[in-house]
């Protein structure tokens, strides 16, 4: 199947209306402090003058600097990001996939640990920035459709690898019992559930009990895109400012906020306004939301067939994650380990530790250096 090669040009007038709306943000006025309510006032302020003077030629000179292509999958435009394997011998391909809000850029820089050993290979998710959407219903397992053909098909791949999380770990485990032979192990940022999610001991009752706590404080974001998407598009597609403070919000909340300053370096790296511009200039918010819209047609998922491993993220949700769900979602789990370092984007925030958890799943050893 043939593919085109791809390289980001944002041209100059979309370029120009987005700073002149960022300019022209009419901030809200909020009467709660921090992020009590969410991500407003000043701390908007701030990230909207940080867009401002972020510079998006120089990024779009550095992403150019990787291997991008665009193929046709199903009728469907699929954009991925490859950095092949550059040292001696065999590597194993390995999907790395992101999910929501995010994108791909997300995984260059764990795909450049990995690339002594691995052939990385990092899609746009249906629906995400350069990606089109796939036909409706858009479940889990019609995104590991595509990502099989994407690697099989395209590619050439016999066998390959994933890691991820979010959208993207849910399309994983769809490959893990759809295409089991295909996949040398699947490693999941998240556990995995069963399809019937009923505790069966203390640990897995206090667990879920606390989820649903959880979800009560956090997952608003969640039901409007699963019964309101046009309402929110319709706003985040006109104002620039309201799409960074909704993709920025989940950012802030999903991190490892274990650490001092974290939400910080993540400001101070630009990501928040790389994401925000690919979603913004390619008009794909909207898209985004469609798995959260159709996520009622993913059907109950049998168990996973292909090896696993769980590198259990430090974010809210994860927390106390017991391996008892995890093993009865995957009778062939092969790895339960608690990631050291990172919460949602482990692979952008903590890309060291995420490089060795992949490597020791994988049973590769770091190449030592040459002097």
């Amino acid at each position: 199947m043939a593919t085109d090669d791809f390289r980001l040009r944002v041209p100059d007038d979309v370029l120009h209306d987005l700073r002149d709306r960022l300019r022209r943000t009419r901030h809200f006025r909020s009467p709660r402090s921090g992020w009590e309510g969410g991500l407003g006032g000043d701390e908007l302020r701030s990230l909207v003058d940080g867009w401002l003077a972020f510079d998006w030629r120089a990024e779009e000179q550095r992403l150019n600097q990787v291997e991008q292509h665009l193929v046709d999958i199903a009728g469907h435009r699929l954009h991925y990001a490859r950095l092949r394997g550059t040292g001696p011998g065999e590597h194993t391909p390995l999907l790395l996939l992101h999910g929501w809000p995010s994108a791909f850029v997300e995984y260059l820089p764990l795909a450049e640990l990995l690339r002594d050993d691995f052939d990385v290979v990092i899609p746009s998710l249906p629906g995400f920035t350069y990606s089109e959407r796939l036909e409706p219903p858009l479940t889990r397992r019609a995104i590991a459709d595509a990502l099989h053909e994407l690697m099989s098909g395209v590619l050439g791949f016999e066998r390959y690898a994933t890691f991820g999380g979010d959208i993207g770990g849910g399309a994983s485990t769809w490959l893990g019992v759809d295409h089991p032979e295909s996949l040398v192990g699947i490693q999941l940022l998240s556990g995995p559930f069963p399809a019937e999610v009923e505790a069966q001991d203390e640990t897995e009752r206090r667990y879920l009990e606390a989820l649903d706590v959880y979800d009560r404080s956090d997952g608003g974001y969640s039901e409007i895109m699963q019964t309101r998407p046009d309402t929110i598009a319709a706003a985040l597609a006109d104002s620039p400012a309201g799409l960074l403070a909704w993709i920025a919000d989940k950012w802030h909340d999903w991190i490892d906020a274990r650490e001092d300053g974290a939400w910080q370096r993540v400001v101070e790296s630009g990501i928040l306004y790389t994401i925000a511009t690919l979603y913004w200039v390619t008009d794909s918010i909207g898209s985004s939301f469609q798995q959260y819209y159709d996520y009622e047609h993913n059907p109950p998922r049998p168990p996973i067939a292909a090896p696993v491993g769980v590198y259990l993220a430090n974010e809210p949700v994860m927390a106390g994650f017991p391996r008892s769900l995890a093993e009865r979602a995957a009778p062939d789990l092969r790895d339960f380990v608690q990631a050291p370092a990172g919460g949602h984007f482990a692979g952008f925030e903590a890309p060291a530790a995420a490089a060795a958890a992949i490597r020791a799943f994988h049973g590769v050893r770091a190449r030592t250096p040459v002097s």
